[in-house]
């Protein structure tokens, strides 16, 4: 699809992408990804990138999808509209790439899948001040600089007001529901049925009153994560502090970074935090977890990898974010002549830190012992470029929103694995609900 672009220059980076997310509320459909300046993602392309429209015309969105071909739906509306599109893969297409359903309670009500065809797109690189604007064929130059115009005089958003926030998160698992659900799986990897297991609950309000560009600005602010995720779809909001990437394809090479292993991170004494930093390379539990979802991984690519191409460049990699420590493995492939983006995709979804493994065995679990469906968390939001290119991430730390029914969703969860202390896992997911608390100007949670 033919295009007109504007490239301009942005005095300052930080100030452009806070009037940008300013600017996009007028809006009723936006993918805001940013990557928050994060220096060790060696991988990344862009700083930031937003993408917007009004009630657009070319849509693709699937839900509970009875001829399972969300996918291959994907690809033929690429090919329709061969440009920039963007949108979000939900958890719960795991029912089309496996034999599996979701039956728990979902609050949310999303689409399991949505992508559109953007009315502008902004680029800004990584460690660059040169931006681009991307408009429709036959822009002509006067409109793109009147929007780049509009977009500077845009006012910021404030990230520094504390919210006032009238309403508290009721746990839809009680602490004692969650100890009990961990013992339970622990006994199913006594059994033989899998060695690990991604076990998560919801916290959530039914009547909150959130600004959700506001709201994201603040739990942007305080996460700084390089998978970052401001989504708007209607009534419906992402906002989302990744630190972590599902899958990415740059030219022929599909690249995968799961994240197993988390420890809390102490920035005010530097020596206990590097201290920390080494307990949680050190530790064998994290270890194997990590060790486990690189090998699910590398099964998952094997799918669409030429033969001998699969690769761990990086393993048991201690990466540092504001608030926690993470392992990160890195697992690469070159992708076989042939397999289409989508079927690449397809045939790693949904990643394997957030499932278990064995893969589907985890699913029917998770599906057993959950009690929210899980919709668009741990799901993925990202871009496909026009020559097929695309990056997604992994849909955690984040906040759902429904703004028609006031319905605020906020998910956690870790692997299980048969040396877990359930205690400690409860308390695992509790500190990686913080920043979104903070977020919301609560301070904790049942």
């Amino acid at each position: 699809m033919a295009t007109s672009t504007l490239h301009f220059v942005v005095d300052n980076p930080q100030q452009f992408k806070q009037q940008l997310l300013a600017w996009a509320s007028k809006f009723n459909t936006v993918v805001y990804l940013d990557s928050n300046q994060y220096p060790n993602d060696r991988y990344a392309a862009y700083e930031c990138l937003l993408a917007v429209a009004n009630n657009p015309d070319k849509v693709i969105a699937t839900a509970n999808n009875l001829q399972k071909n969300s996918f291959e739906q994907l690809q033929q509306f690429h090919e329709q509209n061969p440009g920039w599109i963007f949108g979000f893969l939900g958890y719960d297409l795991k029912n089309e790439t496996e034999n599996l359903q979701s039956v728990n309670f979902d609050g949310i009500l999303l689409p399991d899948m949505f992508f559109f065809v953007p009315e502008i797109v902004v680029c800004l690189p990584k460690n660059s001040f040169a931006a681009t604007i991307i408009l429709p064929e036959k822009t002509d130059t006067a409109t793109g600089c009147h929007i780049v115009d509009e977009i500077k005089k845009t006012q910021p958003l404030q990230v520094t007001e504390t919210p006032q926030t009238p309403f508290s998160l009721q746990p839809r698992m009680s602490r004692f529901e969650y100890l009990h659900c961990v013992q339970q799986l622990q006994q199913h990897i006594a059994g033989g049925d899998v060695y690990e297991v991604n076990l998560c609950r919801e916290w959530y309000a039914s009547d909150a009153i959130i600004d959700p560009p506001a709201t994201f600005a603040r739990l942007n602010a305080l996460a700084e994560a390089p998978f970052s995720a401001y989504v708007r779809c209607n009534n419906h909001y992402l906002l989302c502090a990744s630190p972590e990437r599902f899958l990415k394809k740059q030219s022929d090479v599909l690249i995968s970074q799961p994240i197993k292993g988390t420890m809390r991170r102490n920035p005010h004494n530097p020596t206990l935090d590097l201290q920390l930093k080494q307990t949680l390379y050190n530790n064998p539990k994290e270890r194997a977890e990590n060790v486990m979802i690189v090998d699910l991984v590398r099964n998952d690519l094997t799918r669409s990898a030429q033969l001998g191409t699969i690769q761990v460049p990086e393993i048991f990699g201690v990466y540092s974010f504001k608030t926690v420590h993470h392992l990160i493995s890195t697992i690469t492939a070159r992708i076989k002549p042939g397999i289409h983006w989508s079927q690449a995709i397809k045939n790693a979804f949904p990643m394997g830190s957030m499932t278990g493994a064995p893969k589907v065995m985890a699913m029917q679990l998770i599906e057993q012992y959950e009690n929210t469906r899980r919709g668009l968390f741990s799901g993925s939001v990202g871009y496909i470029t026009p020559d097929g290119n695309f990056d997604f991430n992994v849909v955690i730390r984040s906040l759902l929103y429904h703004a028609g029914n006031r319905y605020l969703s906020l998910q956690v969860g870790g692997a299980i694995t048969y040396s877990s202390v359930p205690e400690q896992e409860y308390e695992e997911c509790l500190l990686k609900a913080q920043t979104a608390l903070g977020a919301l100007g609560l301070t904790d949670l049942q």
